[in-house]
């Protein structure tokens, strides 16, 4: 399945029906009185998160959502009915924004919880009968109301991964392997640049399995990513809302740029796309320790910056055990949240006032 994180979808509620003027006409009953029924509600459209969903891309190729409208009253105080409401379901992690005059984007919600629900589109409030506006000093009134109208609205899905730890590195650092080393994930492994075409996402668990972490591998990062070489500014995004920043890199003596030079590169990036990035957690991992001059390496890069570098070889599962030490250290003590579950990006906004009943 082709992975979609970013599309526009056009959501249309439907209109409240309207309420009726009848009377009542029965034999026997002279003075029957007015009795027409009120309108039924228009359906809402709603987003709701779901773990079922992975991408985006069933919203995008469906495009548009229209609930249908509601039913108008009827004679003998008959209400017409409502109509169902129309349920589009998102990735947990997507964040929605309304697209405004110009393109101009608003946010409106932050769906990063299973079964979070975001009103899309609110249906219109159904019209009001006759019968509605009878009083002791009016017995006959005609008046009714109409439905009130339904809203559209254009709105942008943005997909952010809900992980705690996010794994970056050049390409061909070994991240897909670490993954699936650490996890049950199955990522694509090979010997070639950018084998990982869309994020992927592991649980690893402690050694007694008391405790677990979701990890990231985001693809495609490389000097430049902020500007658009690669991959990077697609999935940098996928960044923001990991509390730690797992750091995987060749230790390859032959390889360029050296080691120190590619973990400054991709600082780099994550600085320009988001100075927040810059302060986040990190913890740097040496990879394929099993190669001649790797060891030295690895003291060079930890003497130039100054802090540890876990030492480990993720084809052999060298120092895998002290990593996941690490790493569940390091989310300790970011805290913030606890861990699995989502942090939103913004306060989800009230729901859109349906509209009232119209004067008919």
């Amino acid at each position: 399945m082709r992975f979609l994180d970013e599309t526009s979808i056009r959501v249309r509620s439907g209109a409240g029906g309207d309420g009726v003027s009848r009377f009542r006409r029965e034999r026997n009953v002279p003075l029957g009185g007015p009795s027409g029924g009120d309108g039924g509600r228009g359906g809402s459209v709603w987003l709701v998160a779901s773990r079922d969903v992975d991408t985006l891309l069933a919203a995008d190729r469906d495009g548009e959502y229209a609930a249908r409208d509601g039913g108008p009253g009827g004679p003998s105080r008959r209400s017409g009915a409502d109509a169902p409401d129309v349920e589009v379901r998102v990735p947990v992690g997507t964040v929605v924004h309304e697209i405004g005059p110009g393109g101009a984007l608003r946010p409106v919600a932050d769906l990063s919880r299973d079964g979070a629900r975001a009103l899309a589109a609110a249906g219109g409030l159904g019209g009001r009968g006759n019968r509605r506006f009878a009083s002791s000093t009016r017995q006959s009134p005609t008046e009714r109301t109409l439905g009130g109208l339904g809203q559209e609205r254009r709105l942008r899905l943005e997909l952010r991964l809900i992980a705690d730890v996010g794994l970056l590195g050049f390409p061909n650092a070994g991240k897909s392997t670490l993954l699936s080393r650490l996890s049950a994930a199955r990522p694509k492994i090979a010997d070639y640049p950018f084998t990982t075409l869309a994020p992927q996402l592991g649980i690893v668990d402690d050694a007694a399995g008391g405790r677990q972490f979701t990890l990231a591998d985001i693809p495609g990062i490389i000097e430049g990513a902020a500007r658009g070489a690669g991959m990077g500014l697609e999935f940098l995004r996928h960044v923001e809302r990991c509390r730690v920043l797992l750091h995987l890199v060749d230790l390859a003596p032959l390889e360029a740029p050296s080691p120190l030079g590619r973990v400054r590169a991709i600082n780099r990036e994550l600085a320009r796309f988001s100075p927040a990035l810059a302060g986040r957690p990190q913890v740097v991992a040496g990879n394929k320790m099993d190669l001649t001059g790797a060891a030295r390496a690895r003291q060079r890069l930890e003497k130039s910056l100054g802090a540890p570098v876990a030492g480990l070889s993720a084809a052999t599962g060298e120092g895998l055990p002290e990593l996941r030490r690490l790493l569940f250290a390091a989310l300790a003590r970011a805290g913030g949240r606890e861990m699995g579950a989502a942090e939103p990006a913004f306060p989800p906004e009230a729901p859109p006032e349906p509209a009232g009943p119209r004067t008919a």
